[in-house]
């Protein structure tokens, strides 16, 4: 099977030539996603609405590979503030929680100036 590739229309995937999902076989990987309000080509603001706004993409492109979000099986999430971590993770596993995925959070300064969560995912696709 060739590999799949998905793109959100994100400006970073043209500016650093990547995909926002990559498609091999049954697994789903995911990028680094921020909450980026595509339209208004902005960071939304705060970060419960970055939160969101970054799984809401993540679950489009979960949904192009043919995957849902209880297919995850592992999640990144990367917080520049520790004082985020405990309202980031809430959101996570609202959302998340079903998968029982494997997580690391990691406390690091973000690429772009102004996003306080990023998140990469992976999942599987038409799992057992």
């Amino acid at each position: 099977m060739a590999r799949k590739f998905i793109s959100s229309g994100s400006p970073w995937e043209k500016i650093a030539g990547y995909s926002r999902a990559v498609v091999d076989g049954r697994w789903v990987f995911v990028s680094g996603t921020m909450g980026f309000d595509l339209k208004k080509g902005k960071l939304v603001r705060g970060v419960k609405a970055q939160t969101e706004a970054a799984l809401d993409i993540i679950f489009r492109a979960l949904r192009s590979a043919g995957s849902k979000p209880e297919d995850v099986v592992r999640v990144r999430v990367y917080v520049p503030r520790r004082s985020d971590v405990r309202a980031v993770s809430e959101i996570v596993k609202r959302r998340l929680g079903s998968a029982r995925a494997a997580n690391t959070t990691v406390c690091s300064p973000l690429a772009v100036a102004g996003a306080r969560v990023e998140i990469e995912v992976t999942a599987v696709r038409n799992p057992c």
